[in-house]
């Protein structure tokens, strides 16, 4: 039986015409800054989000961990949505790394407000005895709000509450061409308020490994002492790097089709007896899936597999599905019937 692998857009796997760009890949030392490729990738991200420099790195966790370190110092605050990807699914590495504490604000769908954002900034007064908010991180799209966007202006409105208080901005846009696509809207619109913006190439994308962090010369500067603190100093990382032009070039648009699909299964599965699905939280190529009361996760996920259909499970009681390139729509109809014959 085929498998509709519906756990996450990082399984996905690399084309055969990516390979072939891969194989084809003039490459450097890119630690001396002597990669053609890599330095092509880094200037076409960088062109895309509108800003002047930018670093390639193995992983979005690196360069959400290197963007914390490059922008604030040890005993400082950041303030995140209770269930960004940097705090729950980055191992600690912000204090372990950046030596710095979080101040997680409420929000909806794991989008934050800025009266949320402005609760959570240390009053000046107190600075002596807590720490110095120094940074708000945001998520686009929001992984745990369902894969929900923030729209340009409410990213905007969320900048000015940060400037009136002298923060620094950071975009965790791993997923950010998701939420372009789907607002049809500039990626650059989206980042143009930040200092710093991650994104990452495999997931939608489909490479196989790696994300960049763009910001401005003097931060990415910074940040280039980072990576390789860290660890992610890579030599002839062209081989990794010429997957991420291929994808820029080739796979974006196509990012609408994993979101049509994912709409189309989430609307099925909300017409299931016992599951529960919050269409407004479909808003890219995720479906969160709250299964019937008691119902066991291991138990559904063993019976979706023996019918050829893999997914997540988030918390007890709450699957996720996730749309990628390969997922066509005989997957999507996999999926539906699998489901269809446990929710009876």
């Amino acid at each position: 039986m085929p498998t509709v692998d519906l756990r996450s857009d990082t399984v996905t796997r690399p084309t055969a015409a990516m390979r072939e760009a891969m194989a084809r890949a003039e490459v450097g030392d890119d630690v001396m800054g002597e990669d053609p490729t890599v330095n092509g990738l880094q200037e076409a991200v960088a062109a895309l989000l509108g800003k002047e420099a930018a670093l390639f790195m193995p992983s979005g966790t690196m360069a959400n961990q290197v963007a914390v370190r490059t922008h604030t110092e040890p005993g400082d605050e950041i303030i995140l949505e209770g269930t960004a990807h940097i705090y729950i699914y980055e191992g600690g590495g912000f204090a372990a790394l950046s030596g710095v504490s979080v101040c997680c604000a409420p929000g909806e769908r794991g989008l934050l407000t800025p009266a949320a954002v402005a609760a959570a900034i240390r009053a000046p007064g107190s600075l002596s005895h807590f720490p110095v908010t120094r940074l708000l991180c945001l998520e686009n799209s929001a992984n745990r709000g369902g894969g929900t966007v923030y729209t340009p202006a409410r990213t905007r409105a969320l900048a000015v509450v940060a400037r009136e208080h002298g923060l620094a901005l950071h975009l965790d846009g791993a997923r950010l061409l998701n939420a372009a696509v789907a607002q049809g809207v500039d990626p650059a619109e989206l980042a143009e308020p930040f200092d710093s913006v991650s994104v990452c190439l495999s997931k939608g994308l489909g490479c196989p490994v790696g994300s960049l962090l763009a910001g401005s010369r003097a931060f990415i500067e910074r940040a280039h002492r980072f990576r390789k603190q860290f660890g992610g100093g890579m030599r002839q990382a062209g081989i990794l790097a010429a997957a991420g032009l291929h994808a820029l070039e080739r796979h974006v648009d196509r990012l609408a089709d994993d979101h049509r699909r994912a709409r189309r299964l989430a609307e099925a599965l909300a017409r299931l007896p016992g599951l529960e699905v919050d269409l407004e939280a479909v808003q890219t190529n995720m479906v969160y899936i709250g299964l019937p009361a008691g119902a066991d996760n291991a138990a559904w996920l063993a019976e979706l597999k023996a019918r050829g259909v893999l997914a997540g499970a988030v918390k007890p009681g709450l699957l996720r599905a996730v749309t990628h390139l390969d997922v066509d729509d005989a997957g999507i109809d996999a999926a539906i019937d699998a489901f269809t014959a446990l929710a009876r």
